[in-house]
Parts: C-alpha cells; structure tokens; sequence
C-alpha cells in the first residue's frame, strides 16, 4: 500500500468515525427501483445533459485523451452531431429557447489551484453563433437560471472556496450563499422563492435550501444518508412531482428526496460515475423518464 493510499484510507476511516457522531437526521425510505434501459454509450466524459426541446438532447462532454470537448446533440433516434466543437472543459447546460448557455474551464486543476479560466457562454441553436456571457469564473460546474435572469455557478472543489457566484446577463460576478460549501448540482422553485443545491467532497452529503430573497441566511439542510466522499452527490433535477432527483456519482445511484419531509429513497443503483439526470423533454423523450448521463460515456433511460 502506497503512502498516498494510506493516507486516503485514514482520512476516510476518520471521516466514517465522525458521521457516525453526527446527530443531523436523515431519513431513508424504501421505493420501488425504476426500471433502466441504455439509450447510448461510447461518448468519453459526460458530465451534463439538457433538451433542446425539437427532439434533441444536448450533453456535455470531455475527452478521455484530454483534448477540448464539446457540446454534442443526440437525437431520439439516436443520430449524434455536434453542436459546438472544442469546449475546454464544458459543465451546466441551461436551455432558454433557442439559445443554450453553457460551462467552460470546469477543469479539477482549476479548481484546485483556483485558476480563473471558466466562462458562462451561449450558443444561438438556429445560427450556430457562440458568444461569451461571462469570463474569470474558477471551475464553474452546475449551472442555473433565477427567474430575474441572473446565471447562478457552482463549484466543488476545495472546501469553504467551492461555493456559488451570481452572474448578472452583462457578465457581473459576486459571491452567492457562501454557507453552501463544495456545491454542485442546482435547482429553483420558483414559486417559493427557493434554491436547492447539494455538496460533493462536504464530510456529509447534504441539500441546501437557499431563500433566494435573503440568500446569505444560513441554509436549511436536507442530509442524504451516507459519507460524502463515498457519496460524491452530483447534478440534481427538480421534477414536476416537486421532488428533488440526485446523482450520487461515487456510489452509482439516483436519489429522490422529498424537500419537505427530507426522506430519501433510491430508484436506481449501478449506474457508474452517474453524472446528470434530467426528465425527457421535446418530440422522442419520455417527459415521465429520467434520462441519466455518466463518466463512462453512456446515457441511460430510468423509467418509473
């Protein structure tokens, strides 16, 4: 066993050794598993996905040999095309219309040596016109709307720095709920005025509940069972049902999480380096199926 491994190990052992003293609730309920059906493989990277809305699903994706990725389209019928080529580093994905808004330079080596090389971009769908919205962001990963306008971006990596930066539409950036730390996968409910973002590499796994009219105020918390690390909570999507679906990179699973009971039950489990998911959108999705992406380059369809 290597140094660096033992030193891994302890820090995990350690990390396990204060959860089980951690008094915060969390509440674990059965559900029944959805079902889950490929729908596509052999992408490198992927590490979001949105739909566009007129039948195609838009993902983000690296490059395993560490070339610039880009945003690539895949149709319901299973026809891939690229819709922006080399992307460094491409995160969130926000579709408004016929314009998507997209994360560059969310890069781990720039989080790490927090490296402002990440921008808020915008591709028009019908030109194929790519403009900058904003630039100077350190690993800008998730990506939101609010309903004023302003772009909202997280980032996981590096404790209290991994929080979130609101970015007006000219391109102004100012910190954002700084008690939310190593964020990651966001959500709105507009109608209550309510943010939902949940933490990566935190020593647990959490949900923070964000009062955008007073966003500095200390979030409500929703925790979701297990060690952070192991956990690794990624992307999440609100559904219609008003639950909250989460990405569990680490462990392989989709969550679902009642944001005003705080109970958690798993619908789906083996699912490698699970990154995204997202309810079917436009002509060929089912809008009532979860559509899940991951590090391995596949896309799975989770059916209720």
């Amino acid at each position: 066993m290597t140094r660096l491994l033992r030193a891994l190990t302890a820090a995990v052992l350690a990390a396990a050794a204060l959860v089980a003293l951690d008094p915060s609730p969390s509440t674990a309920v059965a559900c029944p598993a959805w079902t889950k059906t490929p729908v596509a493989r052999g992408y490198g990277t992927l590490e979001n996905l949105a739909f566009d809305g007129t039948g195609g699903m838009l993902l983000s994706e690296s490059s395993l040999a560490g070339t610039p990725g880009g945003l690539r389209r895949l149709a319901a019928d299973g026809t891939r095309s690229t819709v922006v080529p080399n992307v460094a580093s491409p995160g969130g994905l926000v579709v408004d219309g016929r314009t998507v808004y997209f994360n560059s330079g969310n890069g781990f080596a720039s989080g790490l040596f927090n490296k402002p090389d990440g921008a808020i971009n915008a591709v028009d769908l019908d030109t194929g016109v790519v403009s900058t919205v904003a630039t100077g962001l350190v690993m800008p990963n998730g990506l939101i709307r609010l309903p004023g306008g302003d772009f909202v971006v997280s980032r996981d990596v590096l404790g209290a720095r991994a929080t979130m930066t609101r970015v007006t539409p000219a391109g102004v950036a100012t910190p954002f709920a700084t008690a939310a730390t190593s964020t990651n996968g966001m959500a709105v409910d507009a109608e209550r005025g309510l943010l939902y973002v949940d933490s990566t590499f935190d020593l647990g796994t959490v949900i923070n509940v964000v009062d955008l009219a007073a966003p500095n105020a200390a979030p409500r918390k929703i925790k979701i069972p297990g060690l952070g690390p192991l956990n690794s909570a990624d992307d999440l999507t609100r559904g219609a049902d008003g639950y909250l679906y989460v990405a569990l990179n680490v462990a392989g699973q989709v969550v679902r999480v009642d944001p005003d009971s705080g109970a958690v039950c798993t619908i789906a489990s083996g699912i490698p380096f699970v990154s995204s998911v997202r309810f079917g959108a436009g002509p060929g999705w089912d809008p009532a199926a979860l559509y899940a992406t991951s590090f391995t380059g596949t896309v799975t369809r989770l059916t209720p």
